[in-house]
């Protein structure tokens, strides 16, 4: 089966995606509020594009994403970033994710989904899409338990401790 977008991390599917990003609705809906006088350097549009990137590029943490924004021409350009070295840091994007919250999350792919359910609509057949949006991490699976000492079933040896 032939794929018609392009390989995950490429410029070429930043291009294709960048038209889809409500980025009007973000801005209106979240207008980051007043910063005691410093001036904001980055809209809630680039800062969620810039969320984006850890999920369209091989560097899947945004630690790793802000480390590689600085040479990736491409990447800067999807974000709306213009200057390489004006970048956003992890304490903006936490505050930024904070202030956006789940219900925030969720408008915005809902946003997202709209155009897509409006064409299929007519459709008679069921469709589905998954939303992780809840699901809880598994955080806990593989933790190292603190060690319990385990009593011997049988008898003493006699002259044991």
């Amino acid at each position: 089966m032939k794929n018609s977008l392009p390989t995950t991390g490429t410029p070429e599917l930043l291009l294709c995606v960048s038209p889809y990003i409500p980025d009007d609705f973000i801005n209106e809906q979240w207008a980051l509020g007043p910063t005691g006088g410093r001036r904001r350097a980055f809209s809630a549009a680039q800062l969620w594009r810039t969320h984006l990137l850890a999920l369209l590029t091989p560097a899947h943490s945004l630690n790793l994403v802000l480390e590689l924004l600085s040479s990736q021409p491409a990447w800067r350009q999807f974000a709306r970033l213009r200057h390489h070295d004006r970048l956003p840091d992890v304490r903006m994007l936490h505050e930024f994710r904070a202030h956006l919250g789940v219900q925030g999350l969720r408008r915005i792919n809902a946003r997202l989904v709209e155009p897509l359910l409006a064409s299929l609509w007519h459709r008679q057949d069921t469709i589905a899409l998954i939303d992780a949006t809840d699901l809880p991490a598994a955080c806990s699976g593989f933790k190292e338990r603190a060690r319990v000492p385990t009593r011997r079933k049988g008898l003493r040896w006699a002259g044991g401790p």
